[in-house]
């Protein structure tokens, strides 16, 4: 099975550098990212778009959905919950150490990030027991990097760099 990994357009939390507010929409810029998008995975043939929930991700779902496919909505490859966090400027915390799978510190309310890959390894592993040739994944920066921890390891545990920028696309072979 191929899966084509896309991260949702622009939303200004990443313009202004702030933890995400769970159902901000795409500003005119990510609108813009999608439509071009768009464009690049035309040809592609898949049999299926599976978006998270949030807006900004259903949204960009729609736009690159050009061949009307079936869209299914999974709770699982939602965005890392940010709790306490959502609104806030990134420097409050260390973001190296925010998004390391081996750290101790816990930043206030937000989910944990074993907790987080342990929840989209399940969305994974129930995807291989579907009888789908190629899947189209719209979802988040942090679900991109829990795929490459699924995919590529864990490694040195480092994943502030290991996530998809909006509207890029990644593929895996499942």
């Amino acid at each position: 099975m191929k899966i084509y990994i896309v991260r949702h357009g622009q939303i200004l939390s990443n313009l202004i550098e702030r933890h995400t507010i769970n159902d901000e929409d795409l500003t005119l810029v990510g609108i813009s990212q999608a439509k071009d998008l768009s464009k690049k995975i035309g040809k592609l043939d898949f049999d299926i778009v599976i978006s998270s929930p949030f807006i900004r991700a259903i949204h960009t779902a729609n736009i690159i959905n050009t061949k009307n496919k079936k869209l299914i909505i999974d709770d699982r490859i939602r965005e890392r919950s940010s709790g306490d966090l959502s609104g806030k400027p990134h420097s409050l915390v260390n973001r190296d150490e925010y998004w390391n799978y081996f750290t101790t510190i816990q930043y206030g309310t937000s989910e944990n990030i074993k907790d987080f890959f342990e929840r989209v390894n399940d969305f994974i592993n129930e995807l291989k027991t579907k009888d789908y040739d190629t899947v189209l994944i719209v979802t988040h920066s942090g679900v991109s990097k829990a795929f490459s921890a699924y995919f590529e390891g864990i490694k040195d545990g480092l994943f502030l760099n290991r996530g998809l920028k909006n509207c890029e696309v990644k593929e895996y072979t499942l």
